[in-house]
């Protein structure tokens, strides 16, 4: 081996990459369902000893986290979405003129027409878009169907 491939497998990541999302980040990240159901939310990454995703933690029901009932998911088994939700609303429902607010300057637009804001130093939730974690996630699956599912103990 000469120098520069010894420093090219030596060296450590500089920064963060194209496709890859922080672990940290995805722990929290809503489950939706194919029909836009929120169905639960993401609890923990299980990983094998190689380091892979073995599992990811689905976390049902509860409240304030209590009563949450915990399924394991394949992670191929899932489908990572970077763009927000789509509402069930149309223009149609909306209100043809809406009252005069006041928004702040972070303040952004979304494609449903939602305005969302975002306070330094706060979590955005269009920040999820950056690559660092997805906006939400996919399960075919109902928030009954989880509950049904074998509870996975920690």
């Amino acid at each position: 081996m000469n120098a520069l491939s010894i420093f090219l497998t030596l060296r450590a990541a500089a920064a963060h990459r194209e496709g890859e999302w922080r672990a940290s980040k995805l722990v929290g990240v809503d489950v939706y369902n194919e029909a836009n159901e929120k169905i639960g939310d993401i609890s923990e990454i299980i990983l094998d000893k190689s380091g892979k995703v073995a599992n990811v933690i689905i976390g049902v029901g509860g409240f304030l986290g209590m009563g949450e009932h915990y399924v394991a998911v394949a992670y191929d088994k899932l489908k990572w979405v970077n763009e927000p939700v789509r509402s069930a609303s149309t223009a149609s429902d909306r209100p043809v003129a809406a009252p005069a607010t006041s928004v702040d300057s972070n303040a952004r637009t979304a494609t449903d027409g939602s305005v969302r804001t975002t306070t330094t130093g706060a979590a955005s939730t269009t920040a999820r878009n950056t690559n660092w974690y997805p906006d939400h996630v996919v399960y075919n699956a109902t928030k009954d169907q989880l509950k049904a599912m074998p509870e996975f103990k920690y």
